[in-house]
Protein backbone atom coordinates (compact mmCIF):
# COMPACT_ATOMS: atom_id res chain seq x y z
CA UNK A 1 0.00 0.00 0.00
CA UNK A 2 3.21 2.45 0.89
CA UNK A 3 4.19 1.85 -2.92
CA UNK A 4 0.74 2.38 -4.35
CA UNK A 5 0.83 5.58 -2.21
CA UNK A 6 4.26 6.79 -2.76
CA UNK A 7 4.05 6.00 -6.81
CA UNK A 8 0.40 7.96 -6.58
CA UNK A 9 2.07 11.28 -5.17
CA UNK A 10 4.85 11.30 -7.61
CA UNK A 11 2.18 11.10 -10.61
CA UNK A 12 0.47 13.86 -9.13
CA UNK A 13 3.51 15.98 -8.53
CA UNK A 14 4.54 15.34 -11.90
CA UNK A 15 1.68 16.49 -13.56
CA UNK A 16 1.35 19.74 -10.94
CA UNK A 17 5.13 20.39 -12.23
CA UNK A 18 4.23 19.92 -16.22
CA UNK A 19 1.19 22.25 -15.51
CA UNK A 20 2.98 24.87 -14.17
CA UNK A 21 5.18 25.55 -17.13
CA UNK A 22 4.08 28.64 -18.81
CA UNK A 23 3.10 29.03 -22.10
CA UNK A 24 6.42 30.82 -22.69
CA UNK A 25 8.67 28.30 -21.59
CA UNK A 26 6.81 25.54 -23.33
CA UNK A 27 7.57 27.52 -26.44
CA UNK A 28 10.91 28.65 -25.62
CA UNK A 29 11.77 24.62 -24.86
CA UNK A 30 9.95 23.53 -28.59
CA UNK A 31 12.32 26.16 -30.17
CA UNK A 32 15.50 25.15 -28.27
CA UNK A 33 14.80 21.30 -29.10
CA UNK A 34 15.70 22.18 -32.98
CA UNK A 35 18.68 23.52 -32.04
CA UNK A 36 21.40 22.83 -34.21
CA UNK A 37 19.01 22.24 -37.63
CA UNK A 38 18.41 23.94 -40.40
CA UNK A 39 14.86 24.21 -42.51
CA UNK A 40 13.53 25.51 -45.65
CA UNK A 41 10.74 28.25 -45.56
CA UNK A 42 8.96 29.81 -48.17
CA UNK A 43 6.96 32.86 -48.48
CA UNK A 44 3.42 32.59 -47.71
CA UNK A 45 3.04 36.52 -47.66
CA UNK A 46 3.13 38.54 -49.78
CA UNK A 47 2.47 36.37 -52.73
CA UNK A 48 4.91 38.43 -54.50
CA UNK A 49 8.06 40.05 -53.29
CA UNK A 50 10.97 41.52 -54.87
CA UNK A 51 13.21 41.25 -51.93
CA UNK A 52 12.27 37.64 -51.10
CA UNK A 53 10.47 35.97 -53.81
CA UNK A 54 12.12 33.49 -56.17
CA UNK A 55 15.01 32.80 -53.29
CA UNK A 56 15.64 30.05 -51.39
CA UNK A 57 14.97 31.09 -47.52
CA UNK A 58 16.94 29.39 -44.57
CA UNK A 59 16.24 28.97 -40.95
CA UNK A 60 19.35 27.89 -39.48
CA UNK A 61 18.47 27.67 -35.24
CA UNK A 62 22.37 27.62 -34.40
CA UNK A 63 23.16 29.28 -31.38
CA UNK A 64 20.92 28.27 -28.42
CA UNK A 65 21.70 29.07 -24.00
CA UNK A 66 19.16 29.02 -21.71
CA UNK A 67 18.63 32.63 -22.25
CA UNK A 68 19.23 33.15 -25.85
CA UNK A 69 18.45 31.44 -29.24
CA UNK A 70 20.00 33.12 -32.37
CA UNK A 71 18.31 31.53 -35.60
CA UNK A 72 19.79 33.19 -38.70
CA UNK A 73 17.88 33.48 -41.79
CA UNK A 74 18.74 33.47 -45.23
CA UNK A 75 17.49 34.74 -48.55
CA UNK A 76 19.31 33.47 -51.16
CA UNK A 77 22.96 34.57 -50.98
CA UNK A 78 22.18 37.19 -48.49
CA UNK A 79 23.28 35.68 -45.10
CA UNK A 80 22.94 39.47 -43.00
CA UNK A 81 19.86 38.60 -40.81
CA UNK A 82 19.40 36.88 -37.46
CA UNK A 83 16.31 36.22 -35.44
CA UNK A 84 17.14 36.46 -32.00
CA UNK A 85 15.28 35.06 -29.16
CA UNK A 86 15.99 36.42 -25.56
CA UNK A 87 13.94 34.75 -22.15
CA UNK A 88 13.99 37.00 -19.45
CA UNK A 89 11.59 36.56 -16.00
CA UNK A 90 9.29 33.96 -18.07
CA UNK A 91 8.80 36.56 -20.79
CA UNK A 92 10.26 36.23 -24.35
CA UNK A 93 11.86 39.35 -26.87
CA UNK A 94 12.48 38.63 -30.43
CA UNK A 95 15.47 40.97 -31.89
CA UNK A 96 16.13 41.19 -35.45
CA UNK A 97 20.48 41.06 -35.78
CA UNK A 98 21.29 42.67 -39.19
CA UNK A 99 25.22 42.65 -40.51
CA UNK A 100 26.84 43.62 -43.54
CA UNK A 101 29.12 41.16 -45.42
CA UNK A 102 31.71 42.09 -43.42
CA UNK A 103 30.13 41.26 -40.25
CA UNK A 104 29.32 45.07 -39.28
CA UNK A 105 26.25 45.70 -37.58
CA UNK A 106 23.71 47.20 -40.19
CA UNK A 107 22.59 51.18 -39.13
CA UNK A 108 19.21 49.22 -39.10
CA UNK A 109 19.01 46.42 -36.57
CA UNK A 110 18.54 45.29 -33.16
CA UNK A 111 14.51 46.58 -33.69
CA UNK A 112 12.09 44.21 -32.47
CA UNK A 113 9.85 43.80 -29.35
CA UNK A 114 9.11 41.91 -25.96
CA UNK A 115 5.78 39.85 -26.00
CA UNK A 116 3.43 41.50 -23.38
CA UNK A 117 2.84 38.56 -21.39
CA UNK A 118 3.69 34.66 -21.73
CA UNK A 119 1.65 34.19 -24.56
CA UNK A 120 0.55 30.66 -25.87
CA UNK A 121 2.73 27.58 -26.15
CA UNK A 122 2.27 27.54 -30.15
CA UNK A 123 2.17 31.56 -30.30
CA UNK A 124 4.06 34.54 -29.47
CA UNK A 125 3.50 37.58 -29.71
CA UNK A 126 5.96 40.69 -30.43
CA UNK A 127 4.89 44.16 -30.42
CA UNK A 128 7.06 47.13 -31.28
CA UNK A 129 9.00 48.38 -28.22
CA UNK A 130 10.24 51.79 -27.56
CA UNK A 131 13.95 51.35 -28.84
CA UNK A 132 12.11 50.37 -32.38
CA UNK A 133 9.84 52.82 -32.76
CA UNK A 134 12.38 55.19 -32.12
CA UNK A 135 14.73 53.81 -34.62
CA UNK A 136 12.15 53.08 -37.39
CA UNK A 137 9.19 55.51 -36.52
CA UNK A 138 7.37 53.60 -39.45
CA UNK A 139 7.42 50.57 -37.63
CA UNK A 140 5.69 51.65 -34.32
CA UNK A 141 2.88 50.03 -35.00
CA UNK A 142 4.51 46.62 -36.23
CA UNK A 143 3.68 42.93 -34.58
CA UNK A 144 5.42 40.21 -35.18
CA UNK A 145 4.51 36.81 -33.95
CA UNK A 146 6.07 33.69 -34.04
CA UNK A 147 3.97 30.35 -34.77
CA UNK A 148 5.82 26.65 -33.54
CA UNK A 149 4.19 23.21 -33.88
CA UNK A 150 5.45 19.87 -34.46
CA UNK A 151 5.07 20.70 -38.57
CA UNK A 152 5.66 24.54 -38.75
CA UNK A 153 7.42 27.52 -37.72
CA UNK A 154 5.81 31.01 -39.04
CA UNK A 155 7.66 34.06 -38.79
CA UNK A 156 4.77 36.85 -39.50
CA UNK A 157 5.02 40.16 -39.36
CA UNK A 158 1.54 42.97 -39.47
CA UNK A 159 2.12 46.66 -39.59
CA UNK A 160 -1.14 48.47 -38.37
CA UNK A 161 -2.55 51.21 -40.15
CA UNK A 162 -1.15 50.12 -43.64
CA UNK A 163 -1.57 47.12 -45.59
CA UNK A 164 2.05 45.59 -45.01
CA UNK A 165 1.92 42.27 -44.63
CA UNK A 166 4.76 39.40 -44.13
CA UNK A 167 5.02 35.82 -43.83
CA UNK A 168 7.30 33.10 -44.52
CA UNK A 169 6.73 29.27 -43.55
CA UNK A 170 9.35 27.24 -42.29
CA UNK A 171 8.91 23.44 -42.81
CA UNK A 172 10.40 21.45 -39.64
CA UNK A 173 9.28 17.74 -40.88
CA UNK A 174 12.63 17.61 -42.59
CA UNK A 175 15.98 18.95 -41.82
CA UNK A 176 18.67 20.27 -44.58
CA UNK A 177 22.15 20.48 -44.50
CA UNK A 178 23.63 23.14 -42.23
CA UNK A 179 24.38 26.29 -44.42
CA UNK A 180 28.02 28.06 -43.76
CA UNK A 181 27.82 30.88 -40.97
CA UNK A 182 25.74 34.37 -41.37
CA UNK A 183 27.33 37.11 -41.95
CA UNK A 184 29.40 38.45 -38.93
CA UNK A 185 29.62 34.90 -36.97
CA UNK A 186 33.06 33.81 -38.63
CA UNK A 187 35.39 32.40 -35.81
CA UNK A 188 32.42 32.74 -33.53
Amino acid sequence: MYKILTLTLLVITGVATAQEQSPAQTFWDSLQSLCGQAYEGSLALPVEDEQFGGKQLIMHIRSCSDTEIKAPFFVGEDKSRTWVFTMQDGVITLKHDHRHEDGTEDKVTQYGGTASNTGMAGVQVFPADAATAKLLPRAATNIWWVTLDDKTFTYNLRRLNNETVFKVVVDLTKTIDTPDAPWGWEGR
